[in-house]
């Protein structure tokens, strides 16, 4: 008996800017009904993009418009003229022009890593336009040994002469997503690679600007509590059991500060729980459509 084939997304785009003036356009893929008027927007972590999303997308599609965006330098969206542009203020801008892009009564949003930190800073700003946020393994403090743990692997700019030498790259480096299988990783391979310039193999799908600009800041321990404080909107945070960069006591203190948040810790996990299996997908799409 032949199954039906996984839905694909359609790709939607809106003109943003930075603060010299340049243009750049974000895009997007988006599932569901167009005409949804509940929007959830998820959004990818540093060195990722929009695909990471594609198995929540399919399992939340039938009661959202879900819109992905791939943030600069990133999958489809155009890389930065000046990569000093590459850091969350820009990004909150350009959520800001996707947002205003939107028709919608209802918006959600689900930021993993850096795409949580981005959910955080659009709810704590004036006219926060979301009524319920998930933050996955990632909170308003990062300490200086976390972030040198991930400048240490995004740094080397990795070459893959085959498809199989990548997927042997993503088996290695993402073991914080928790236990996957076989397709996932295929997953990666299939939105994740790009061809290297000079046609010898294949590199990561991301501008390298984006990473040698993250490594050249100095990796000391970041602390934003003005950016959390003022959020009063329900808001679920998601920590991986084994997580190096969000760390229960900074848990604890958002849950003190935040007497709407709650927080699931996700067994088997690290940095970040990847929202690509069943019960994790089951979780979030549950505590979204708590209370209507």
């Amino acid at each position: 008996m032949k199954t039906a084939p996984d839905p694909e997304p359609v790709v939607g785009s809106v003109l943003s800017g930075t603060p010299d003036g340049a243009r750049h356009v974000l895009r997007w893929t988006e599932w569901g009904d167009p005409e949804n008027p509940r929007v959830l927007i998820c959004a990818h972590g540093l060195s990722r993009n929009a695909r990471d999303f594609d198995f929540l997308a399919r399992g939340l599609m039938d009661r959202y418009r879900v819109i992905c965006p791939d943030f600069p330098g990133r999958g489809l969206s155009d890389w930065l003229s000046n990569s000093l542009h590459y850091h969350n203020l820009q990004y909150v801008q350009d959520s800001r022009y996707l947002i205003e892009s939107l028709d919608f009564e209802r918006l959600d949003w689900v930021g993993t890593s850096m795409g949580g930190l981005i959910g955080m800073l659009v709810a704590s700003g004036p006219d926060n336009p979301l009524r319920r946020l998930v933050i996955n393994d990632v909170g308003p403090v990062i300490s200086g040994e976390a972030l040198a743990g991930l400048g240490e692997y995004l740094s080397k700019h990795p070459r893959f002469p085959t498809l199989a030498d990548a997927e042997e790259y993503f088996r290695t480096v993402y073991t914080g997503f928790g236990p996957l299988e076989d397709h996932h990783y295929r997953h990666f391979v299939s939105h994740g690679l790009r061809p290297a310039p000079d046609g010898d193999g294949y590199v990561l799908e991301v501008d390298p600007e984006v990473i040698d600009q993250f490594v050249s800041l100095p990796f000391r321990d970041v602390a934003v509590w003005q950016f959390w404080n003022p959020i009063r909107i329900p808001t679920l945070i998601l920590r991986g059991e084994e997580s190096v960069v969000l760390d229960r006591d900074t848990l604890a203190e958002m849950k003190a500060r935040h007497p709407a948040a709650e927080s699931v810790e996700i067994p088997g996990c690290g940095h970040a729980p990847s929202l690509m299996v069943e019960d994790q997908i089951r979780l979030v799409g549950d505590w979204l459509e708590r209370d209507g």
